[in-house]
């Protein structure tokens, strides 16, 4: 069995972590170099940036913070938000992101999917879904969780793997910033339904939810914020945890 990932996450506006509530009452949690650099020294696997404003002056201020960030920064850095396309995920690249995140231009424009793993590596690409229930089946939405697009989200996830996904980033939003616990049946379908990673997210409150996730869903990776951004537990404590619990963490 691989080793299971854990990835804080800094949601990043204004250049600025915050944390909200089902993407909603954002509140400014602290600086993203500051924090991305405790982190590390806790012993996360990755850090995860993402800029959730995302208009074109905060994607500068994101890349500014991104190349502060990478330089003292030894585990893997990935960098979403107001990636509209090839160009612009070179620039997150050589601005220092080892993986870069794309969401509401992949819904727009599939290809761009394509067009960046044949250009910098499937590796690098990682497909952001936020999904939402609706009856019987998950709806995926874009811009922030503001707008639905009627995909299906396990069809969806199946696609973008077909156009050269590497990895899929997983948000429920019901479950976002609520801390009682990851959506199992969510994260269970899409994990059934592709072959490459996913990382879970949204509604982490406990240790015990990071475990619950990787014992009953194929998740690769847990990521959490607010667990973190408020000193519940260092992430060397929830893998210790999880190593007694007898899940392979790195």
């Amino acid at each position: 069995m691989l080793a299971k990932r854990i990835i804080p996450c800094l949601d990043m506006k204004g250049g600025r972590v915050v944390k909200g509530i089902n993407f909603k009452g954002l509140k400014d949690v602290g600086d993203p170099v500051e924090l991305a650099s405790l982190y590390e020294k806790q012993g996360a696997d990755e850090i995860t940036f993402l800029d959730i404003s995302a208009s074109l002056e905060a994607r500068r201020t994101m890349l500014e913070v991104v190349s502060e960030t990478a330089r003292n920064l030894t585990v893997p850095l990935a960098v979403g938000g107001g990636i509209k396309n090839a160009a612009d995920m070179r620039e997150a690249l050589n601005a220092g992101a080892d993986k870069v995140s794309v969401n509401s231009s992949a819904v727009k424009d599939p290809d761009i999917i394509s067009e960046c793993s044949d250009s910098f590596g499937c590796q690098c690409v990682i497909v952001a879904i936020d999904a939402k229930r609706n009856g019987d089946r998950w709806e995926v939405y874009t811009h922030g969780g503001t707008r639905p697009t009627g995909l299906d989200a396990v069809e969806w996830a199946q696609r973008v793997q077909d156009l050269g996904a590497g990895e899929i980033l997983l948000t429920s939003m019901d479950a976002d910033g609520v801390r009682n616990g990851y959506d199992i049946p969510l994260t269970a379908a899409i994990t059934d339904a592709v072959d490459i990673p996913v990382i879970a997210s949204g509604g982490c409150g406990t240790k015990e939810h990071i475990a619950e996730v990787f014992m009953k869903t194929g998740a690769s990776a847990a990521l959490a914020a607010s667990i973190f951004h408020y000193n519940r537990y260092t992430v060397g404590e929830v893998k210790d945890y999880l190593r007694d619990m007898g899940i392979a963490v790195r």
